[in-house]
This record gives structure tokens, sequence and C-alpha cells, in this order.
């Protein structure tokens, strides 16, 4: 991927990005078939022509159609993604935006994910204690 922010997109490109990281490739007309108030074919094989040039996606030929693939892997795009989210509104602090998504933020959180950050955080600690 470029150096772009996966926020460089407008809504419908972040509309196809879903779909393309939901199944993990597909034709434009796939992409068309899912996506709301769907524009025509044409529009969304344009759509993803320039997600192609910010370097988000790729094609393959398949006989006459492409096939688009997400450029990189989801989790790589919602760490950049997030990591911009965290600097912008809690001040690059995690510990705000931990405490924002487990707080009154009205996200809800099972007892296994509090578990799963409170191992990552003893993780983290143990490694910073180490100077790793």
């Amino acid at each position: 991927m470029t150096g772009r922010p996966p926020l460089d997109m407008s809504r419908r490109e972040r509309q196809i990005m879903e779909i393309l990281y939901r199944h993990g490739r597909a034709t434009a007309a796939e992409v068309a078939a899912e996506l709301p108030d769907p524009p025509t074919c044409t529009t969304v094989r344009g759509l993803l022509r320039v997600l192609e040039e910010k370097g988000f996606v790729h094609h393959v030929e398949e006989g006459p159609r492409y096939v688009y693939l997400p450029s990189t892997p989801r989790e790589d795009t919602g760490v950049s993604v997030l990591s911009h989210v965290v600097r912008t509104f809690f001040d690059g602090s995690a510990a705000k935006a931990m405490a924002a998504l487990l707080g009154d933020g009205g996200a809800s959180t099972s007892r296994a994910e509090i578990d799963r950050l409170a191992e990552v955080v003893e993780r983290v600690r143990g490694e910073r204690e180490r100077g790793e």
C-alpha cells in the first residue's frame, strides 16, 4: 500500500473495501451487488480503478474479468486507521482510547474480550520492563 492513510477514502471507497475484506476478492459486478443504493457497474469499476491508483487494491485477470483484492491485510489497515484515530482524538494515548471503548462509550465488551485485553497489557508491561 502507498503511504496514504486508509482514511484517504470516500464513503463509497470505504464501502467497497469492506466488501473486498469480507470476501477476500470480488469483481466489479459482485461489489455493485452488495453496495447500498448501488451505482452503475461503470461507476463501481471507476471507483475500483481509483482505489487501485491509491494503492488500496490490486487486480488479477481471470479471462475477460478483473477480480479485485485488497493490497494489505485487514489487520494492517485496521492498525493504521486505529493509530490515526488514537493520535487525532486521544492525544496519542492508547489508555485514553481503551478507556473510551471500555467505558460508557456504548461498546459492549465480553468477559473474554476483557480477559484478552488484560493478557495483552500484561505482555506489553513485561516487554517494557525487560527493555524489549
